[in-house]
């Protein structure tokens, strides 16, 4: 088992382009891969249920089976227990997982696995030293699909080979003064399975983390759903986010009045997200 502490950034439709001429990125080595992914779940979604991800990927000829566990974290930033073994393919292997510690991977759960969605988007990797860190910088650009349902991946995740996490902030700043971008909260399979039943669920706010937490999550279902409802619901957590912290409230009311202008998401937006962010606790259980 491997700890996987990354930093997750939608991207606007000019993301990607602005990403690439970007003077930290523009200079480095680039590794181009075409991943195709088949998540699996029981009908009853027991794994979604516990927070945790099941994969096959296709990479290279190779087939790569992974196992994620619950995450912790929020603006973002998040914290995940990851198995990962080369298998023969086309099917799970069953027996790998059955020797896996986390529940609920027993026998009558494994019986029932069945694919549920796929996953298909091209990764360009960069590696960068950025404040002390190695950090990997891949950003996806592809499709979710679920019952016949599409949604676009566009995203960019920092993840941090060596050094402090401290440093995914500081390379996320550093991007979002010329790049569109925000904090993401979603992972590939929780926006997988929300697709396939075709409803997000927020998570609940209470303290200013999760009050910012339900706030991104807010955003990712609106830039799934094209539904408006959820703009409004993130400016919501964001003005409760404003009257739970005295300190913070100011750059939190700043975003909701943001929010209110249908071409909201701006470097100016995402660099102030990321901002705040960076300053509250992430501590919040992930989908």
């Amino acid at each position: 088992m491997s700890h996987e502490i990354e930093l997750k950034l939608a991207l606007g439709q000019e993301g990607p382009a602005a990403l690439r001429r970007h003077p930290l990125l523009a200079g480095l080595a680039c590794e181009v891969q075409h991943l195709g992914n088949t998540y699996f779940d029981t009908p009853q979604g027991d794994l979604e249920g516990a927070r945790m991800a099941l994969r096959l990927r296709r990479l290279n000829g190779r087939v790569l089976q992974t196992v994620k566990t619950r995450g912790a974290g929020g603006g973002g930033l998040s914290r995940r227990g990851e198995w990962e073994w080369e298998v023969p393919g086309p099917g799970l292997d069953l027996a790998g997982l059955a020797g896996l510690p986390p529940a609920p991977l027993g026998d009558e759960v494994l019986a029932r696995l069945e694919p549920r969605f796929t996953t298909d988007f091209r990764r360009e990797t960069r590696l960068i030293d950025h404040a002390g860190a190695r950090i990997e910088v891949a950003l996806d650009e592809g499709e979710i699909a679920a019952a016949g349902r599409r949604v676009a991946i566009r995203e960019l995740e920092l993840e941090l080979k060596e050094g402090e996490p401290e440093a995914l902030w500081s390379l996320a700043e550093a991007l979002a003064g010329a790049v569109p971008l925000r904090p993401a909260d979603t992972s590939k399979a929780a926006r997988g399975g929300a697709l396939l039943a075709g409803a997000w669920r927020l998570p609940e706010g209470g303290t200013p983390s999760a009050w910012l937490h339900r706030a991104v999550v807010a955003l990712d279902a609106l830039a799934d759903s094209d539904d408006d409802t959820w703009r409004q619901a993130a400016r919501e957590a964001l003005a409760r986010l404003a009257e739970a912290s005295s300190d913070r409230g100011d750059a939190a009311r700043g975003l909701a009045e943001a929010l209110g202008d249908p071409a909201w998401l701006t470097p100016a937006f995402g660099l102030a997200m990321v901002r705040l962010a960076r300053r509250l606790p992430t501590d919040n259980a992930l989908a």
